[in-house]
């Protein structure tokens, strides 16, 4: 595994523990020496988790929505910068670059990319590992909703089984990057 593409909030939240999770785990994916891939903002979670892993010596590549370039303002100080015309493109671009995802505590574009990412393996269009950094029980409500879906027969247990969460973002990566070896 070479690069791991990280979805999250391009807002701070109402928690510091987001930011030091972000911060964490930008320093975990320099400590692996993986390349960073995320949605390009300088401002929250995004800017927060690209200048710990810039900060750290990796490249981090952004990939932002012309229309959100100014909005969510592009971070200028990146290994490289995709803009972009539309968020499925984005998605797509993210996806090819990256060799495994994992989400941070964000909103619906996070949920919406994450999902993506997990549905398309479970497709069988890419073979890669997927996770969460369940910051504070963050992700806890959204698990149990999915663990609800496995239990009425949508989601079968094995798909379920490869989505890694932990609480810690250096663990979350660990799982992931040994995710993504048994996936490959």
């Amino acid at each position: 595994m070479n690069s791991v593409a990280v979805f999250c909030g391009s807002r701070d939240g109402n928690s510091s523990d987001f930011l030091r999770a972000a911060t964490e785990l930008g320093e975990a994916i320099a400590e692996k020496n993986l390349r960073l891939v995320y949605g390009g903002s300088r401002t929250g979670l995004m800017g927060t988790v690209a200048n710990a892993a810039l900060s750290n010596g990796v490249e981090v590549v952004g990939v932002l929505p012309r229309s959100l370039a100014d909005k969510e303002r592009a971070h200028p100080g990146l290994t490289e910068l995709h803009l972009v015309e539309s968020l499925a493109e984005r998605k797509q671009i993210m996806a090819d670059e990256a060799d495994a995802f994992l989400a941070l505590p964000g909103g619906f574009g996070t949920l919406d990319e994450v999902f993506e990412m997990i549905t398309w393996t479970q497709l069988g269009v890419q073979r890669k590992a997927t996770g969460f950094v369940n910051t504070g029980g963050f992700f806890d409500h959204l698990m149990a909703s999915i663990y609800l879906q496995v239990d009425a027969g949508f989601i079968p247990q094995e798909q379920l089984d490869a989505i890694v969460i932990d609480a810690t973002p250096a663990e979350a990566l660990d799982q992931l990057v040994a995710a993504a070896s048994r996936i490959s």
